[in-house]
């Protein structure tokens, strides 16, 4: 059955316009330049609200040499509080919204489902479903010193992370509660900024009786380098890994390039990401290969005033 397809591009306007009305002028006191810089590394004291669009073409043994499409938004409120003068406590969750073909049998990590019957052609092409909604929610929760030293350019925090069974469609998500690490290293140079940050998940509780167990980690890595009147150029590819896949459909390692641009629209600090990736190791039977991403990030102020204690 083909399911009917969710148009992300009509929420574009309302997510920006959304952001632009809680986003009064913030961080006034620090150049364009150097929020821009702020919001490329997670350690920073800066709250944002994070959107990201991607158009993704994906291929495998199962489109027999076929690119199929599929677009996403993810929507990521970047919060960091004060727990302490000398503590901080910074939240990402991730809320995705997909519109993909999957595979008849998978989901949306290319698991094959329990008990599910697969459609696979005699020339290895595969029957594809059209899915369009909310994926599971991922709630990273990273303790990091906000005590510096004059001259620090190393940054490093951890902590739990969660990712909760909120995916609208069984295939889209993984119908389990988990739980697992996170951690993230971050170095500052005088005109650059890189890092890498982490997480892994296993299943602790099952939404459905028929879910399966989860084993898989992501790990962001990125390098932003400072151009002038506040522009970068750098990288910042997720790189994927699921335990429980097939040996060939464990990985999906993309690199690529990007350009950034920080600057005000209506008073209010955005940044402007634009990048493309190129996936050098994907999943054999489907996986994403190539990515368009458009990043709109504008900056609020913090919700906060004092420490919590």
């Amino acid at each position: 059955m083909i399911r009917s397809k969710w148009k992300v591009r009509r929420f574009y306007p309302l997510l920006f316009a959304c952001s632009l009305v809680l986003a009064p002028a913030a961080l006034a006191e620090d150049s364009a330049a150097e929020i821009g810089r702020k919001l490329s590394d997670p350690l920073s004291n800066v709250w944002a609200l994070f959107t990201e669009i991607d158009y993704n073409w994906s291929e495998g043994d199962f489109t027999n040499g076929q690119w199929r499409t599929g677009q996403a938004v993810v929507f990521q409120p970047i919060m960091p509080f004060s727990l302490t003068e000398d503590l901080k406590l910074t939240t990402r969750p991730t809320i995705p919204m997909i519109r993909t073909d999957i595979p008849v049998g998978r989901r949306y990590n290319t698991v094959p489902i329990n008990d599910a019957t697969e459609i696979v052609y005699p020339d290895g092409s595969a029957a594809f479903d059209d899915y369009s909604g909310m994926g599971d929610i991922t709630l990273p929760m990273l303790l990091f010193s906000a005590k510096k030293k004059p001259g620090q350019r190393w940054g490093f925090g951890g902590g739990p992370s969660f990712v909760f069974p909120t995916a609208t469609d069984d295939e889209l998500g993984t119908e389990t509660w988990q739980a697992g690490p996170g951690a993230v290293v971050s170095y500052k140079g005088d005109h650059f900024t890189a890092g890498v940050f982490g997480s892994y998940w296993w299943n602790f509780a099952e939404k459905n009786s028929d879910a399966e167990d989860t084993s898989h980690g992501s790990l962001l890595y990125w390098y932003w380098y400072s151009l002038p009147d506040a522009w970068q150029i750098g990288l910042g590819p997720t790189i994927t890994y699921n335990d429980k896949a097939e040996s060939d459909n464990k990985w999906n390692v993309p690199v690529g390039l990007s350009v950034a641009k920080m600057t005000k629209v209506f008073g209010v600090p955005v940044k402007f990401q634009f990048g493309v990736e190129k996936s050098i190791v994907r999943q054999e039977d489907y996986g994403k290969d190539w990515t368009v991403k458009l990043n709109i990030i504008p900056v609020i102020p913090s919700l906060q005033k004092t420490p919590f204690f």
